[in-house]
Parts: C-alpha cells; sequence; structure tokens
C-alpha cells in the first residue's frame, strides 16, 4: 500500500472521529462534567497523536483500533456507560441485571496491545517477538490497572455525588474493576490471534 494511500486512510480515521466527538459533544445525558471526565483521555491521546503525526505514524491496523477505542469512549461519555441504549435494550431483552456497555468496551481495549507491541517494536531494541507480545500484554494489563485506580480515587476526592457514580458505571456491583480487568485481559489475549497483521505491516514498514 503506497504512503499517500495510508495517508488518505490515516485522515479518514481522523475525520471519523471528529465527527462522532461533535456528536457526542452536543447534549449528553449526564451533563458535561461526566462527559469530560470520560472522553478527555482520548481527547488528550488524539491531540498527542496528531501533534507527532509527521515525527511517529503508527501501521493502519494500529490507527483503526485506536479510532474504534476513541469512537467507544465518546459513545459511553455521551450516553454515560451505564445507560448506552443499546445495551439497555439487550439488558431488557434478555433480562440481565445491568447494562454491559463497560465490560464490552473494556474487553474491546484489550486490542490495545496491538498498538502497544508497534510501539515497543518500533522504539525500543525488541524484534517482533513473543518477549515483545508478554511485555505488551503486561503493559495493557498495567493501564487498565492504573485506570480502575484513576476511578477509585475519584471516590476519595471530593463530594461522591450523581457524577462520581455516573463516571464509575459500577451499578451497585462491588466487583465492578475486578470484571473490568478480566474483560480486558480476554480481549488482549483474543487480539493476540490476529497479530500476524501487525507484523506483516511491520515488515512491510522496515
Amino acid at each position: 500500500m503506497s504512503h499517500r494511500k495510508n495517508n488518505s486512510i490515516h485522515f479518514f480515521l481522523l475525520f471519523v472521529v471528529t465527527l462522532v466527538l461533535i456528536w457526542s459533544l452536543i447534549k449528553p445525558e449526564e451533563g458535561y462534567k461526566v462527559w469530560l471526565m470520560e472522553v478527555s483521555p482520548s481527547v488528550l491521546a488524539l491531540l498527542f497523536l496528531v501533534f507527532t503525526f509527521k515525527k511517529f505514524r503508527f501501521t493502519t491496523v494500529s490507527y483503526v483500533i485506536i479510532t474504534l477505542l476513541v469512537i467507544l469512549t465518546f459513545i459511553g461519555g455521551h450516553y454515560s456507560y451505564s445507560e448506552v441504549p443499546l445495551f439497555t435494550w439487550i439488558k431488557d431483552y434478555f433480562d440481565l441485571q445491568r447494562n454491559h456497555y463497560d465490560r464490552f468496551g473494556h474487553f474491546v481495549k484489550g486490542s490495545m496491545v496491538i498498538v502497544i507491541i508497534e510501539i515497543l517494536v518500533k522504539k525500543t531494541a525488541l524484534s517482533i517477538s513473543k518477549t515483545a507480545t508478554f511485555i505488551a500484554l503486561c503493559i495493557t494489563l498495567a493501564i487498565g490497572a492504573f485506570y480502575e485506580i484513576i476511578e477509585w480515587a475519584s471516590t476519595k476526592i471530593g463530594k461522591q455525588g450523581k457524577v462520581t457514580t455516573d463516571f464509575l458505571g459500577m451499578q451497585g456491583d462491588i466487583w465492578d474493576a475486578q470484571w473490568d480487568m478480566s474483560f480486558l485481559l480476554v480481549g488482549a489475549i483474543l487480539s493476540l490471534f490476529f497479530i500476524k497483521i501487525l507484523y506483516k505491516q511491520l515488515e512491510n514498514f522496515s
């Protein structure tokens, strides 16, 4: 795939993300405080990727993964993770105890392991190997655990009002953090079955 065609795909993905961000910003269901808490990490990540695009470019497969993860965050920020309509319908239809959008989101976030592998291969002495894959898996879990710590810390700082509750999205489950990390782990492991797609692109890159 030519460099120019790659750029076109990357700019198209950015365009799609921007449209979803604008939609997410319009009258979020739980107010702008919850929206800001949910989407600010993704917005900051996007700004970083845009400003460093000329210095460091990911492969298309990594940009697709990042796009998907960011869109999921923007959808969760607009509705709040416990109120996303499709998963509310699934909850009611199958008589489930909770809206599982947050669990689905953490499962998909496991695909972040692919992006981390690319960073390790391009920016460290590591080569495409099982070692790089294992380290990337550990980093992915560490990031997931760190985010759970941030959510926990939000309950200890300031008042524990509705904004904090909506941000956490626990829905009454005291084991929510453990479930989230478990789904992240499963998602990351399953993503590794598609690692050959990234390896092929990295070989073309080198």
